[in-house]
């Protein structure tokens, strides 16, 4: 049965690739024509499969509504958040989960820090778009156009010295980042608060959320706080894995 059930689903990825033909998804699977076309019908009668008029196979329409389905029920607050109470354990300072939403960036989770001085972020808040380091992430990977539209219609305002001064200082900020696949804010919003951020991205690659670990000066200087982003980045990896389906969630088979 287990075989079976192995092969069947290494149909799935063939037919993800493009149509194919009783004979090519035989080939793929190394079996006999009769056990393909037995599979094939039984993913057919399921829906998982079409057979179109030239005879050929391709994914079908309940598999892919049932991904999107899959898609829309993923919350990946619930998802990301043991990563970021494990990384506050690890290094000790605050960290947040932010994401994209009707051209605002907002705040959806905080794992506060361990010393004495907290910061002023709360959940659900609007960050400062045009220099928090989520936010840059976050912006750098839409589309260039609406990209573009978008920091034309942002305000700049200069929070400090450090701060994005207008469009097209914002715009090539962003090509860094989406080159870099990382972001800071080295005081930007607050002259004593910096920040390290990366990516987390779905099953298609795109940026679904960005987390960032933010610390003021007076624990840790801005050099000291970039040492901490090859571990940034790895904790937002594993949500990345876990959100896409590519891993499993730590501590689970």
């Amino acid at each position: 049965m287990s075989q079976t059930v192995d092969r069947a689903l290494s149909i799935l990825p063939l037919l993800a690739e493009g149509p194919a033909d009783l004979g090519q998804v035989a080939d793929r699977l190394g079996v006999h024509k009769s056990t393909a076309l037995r599979l094939l019908r039984t993913l057919h009668e399921h829906g998982m499969v079409y057979r179109q008029s030239d005879q050929r196979y391709r994914l079908g329409a309940r598999l892919i509504a049932l991904a999107q389905e899959a898609m829309e029920n993923l919350d990946i607050r619930e998802i990301a958040h043991p990563h970021l109470v494990r990384l506050n354990e690890q290094c000790g300072h605050t960290v947040h989960l932010a994401v994209y939403e009707e051209d605002e960036v907002l705040y959806i989770d905080k794992v506060e820090s361990r010393y004495p001085v907290r910061m002023y972020s709360r959940i659900g808040k609007p960050v400062a778009i045009t220099v928090a380091a989520v936010a840059k992430l976050l912006l750098a990977d839409l589309p260039e156009h609406e990209r573009r539209a978008l920091t034309d219609k942002l305000d700049y305002p200069m929070y400090t010295a450090r701060s994005t001064p207008n469009a097209p200082a914002f715009l090539k900020e962003l090509d860094k980042v989406r080159e870099q696949g990382w972001a800071t804010d080295l005081g930007g919003h607050e002259e004593s608060i910096n920040c390290v951020a990366a990516p987390i991205r779905g099953a298609d690659g795109r940026v679904v959320a960005a987390m960032s670990v933010s610390a003021p000066n007076v624990v840790v200087t801005a050099d000291e706080l970039l040492t901490l982003l090859p571990l940034v980045r790895r904790t937002a990896d594993d949500i990345s894995g876990e959100y896409s389906g590519r891993t499993s969630a730590k501590g689970t088979e």
